[in-house]
């Protein structure tokens, strides 16, 4: 099994930056993609960002790209996600996911979920 624990979340407003990490731990890791994914009440689960175990391929939706930064850690098992220019719409519980496959854009395609971090952006 593989545990993941998010980080950093919290409140900021509207323009501000938050960082999020996510460490995981457990089964050996290696050759995995991780990624982020965040859900409203009533809504389904959104795809964020996502990293290739390498880091040389990196994914973004549409509605953050420019302003989310994502990138990890090998050495440390973690994964960040750098939050500029920050908007009310951004609001959610932000989660960490982990694939020892390549991962994707829906969240059937994620093995492992970590518990999730609130993220509020206030005006």
């Amino acid at each position: 099994q593989v545990q993941l624990v998010e980080s950093g979340g919290g409140l900021v407003q509207a323009g501000g930056s938050l960082r999020l990490s996510c460490a995981a731990s457990g089964r050996t890791l290696s050759s995995y993609a991780m990624g982020w994914f965040r859900q409203t009440p009533g809504k389904e689960r959104e795809f964020v960002a996502a990293i290739h175990w390498s880091g040389s391929s990196v994914v973004y939706a549409d509605s953050v790209k420019g302003r989310f930064t994502i990138s990890r850690d090998n050495a440390k098992y973690t994964v960040y996600l750098q939050m500029n220019s920050l908007k009310l719409e951004d609001t959610a519980i932000y989660y960490c996911n982990l694939d020892y496959g390549v991962g994707g854009t829906h969240s059937q395609q994620w093995q492992y979920w970590g518990q999730g971090t609130q993220v509020t952006v206030s005006s």
